[in-house]
């Protein structure tokens, strides 16, 4: 995978969370489906060795359950998997102290972690991020 940890599309990725989610944003990766790579971590969670293995873990979570078989991903316009719905547009997963987001565009995808916040700011976050995914994949 080619790094992003020092491209514009990165930084626009890291910007993108930080101004729409702000001092509640956690930590972003930035993942395909054999590798990722951790963008931001906030400054208080840095030396936490505890919370880079939770990271590592609920990364591989959230890589398994978006490839090899993703359909929200792979036909996001299949009328049979949620004909009712419209097209997929993120996964969020609320906790007891916060929230997991993950936004897929193709092969590539981000995943956020937050503290308790207004749910609402995900569906802004999710649009920005998969324009800057679709254009970074060209």
């Amino acid at each position: 995978m080619d790094s992003v940890s020092s491209t514009p599309l990165s930084d626009s990725i890291v910007s993108a969370c930080r101004t729409g989610l702000g001092d509640e944003l956690r930590s972003v990766v930035y993942f395909t489906p054999d590798e990722f790579e951790p963008l931001y971590l906030r400054r208080d969670l840095a030396g936490d060795e505890a919370a880079h293995g939770a990271e590592a873990a609920l990364v591989e979570n959230e890589r398994l359950a978006t490839w090899p078989e993703g359909p929200y991903v792979d036909r996001p316009h299949d009328p049979d998997l949620s004909p009712t719905l419209g097209d997929y547009e993120c996964t969020v997963r609320m906790f007891s102290g916060g929230f997991v987001g993950r936004v897929v565009v193709g092969r590539r995808g981000v995943i956020v972690t937050t503290d308790e916040l207004d749910v609402r700011a995900f569906e802004e976050l999710a649009v920005s991020l998969r324009s800057l995914l679709a254009e970074g994949s060209g």
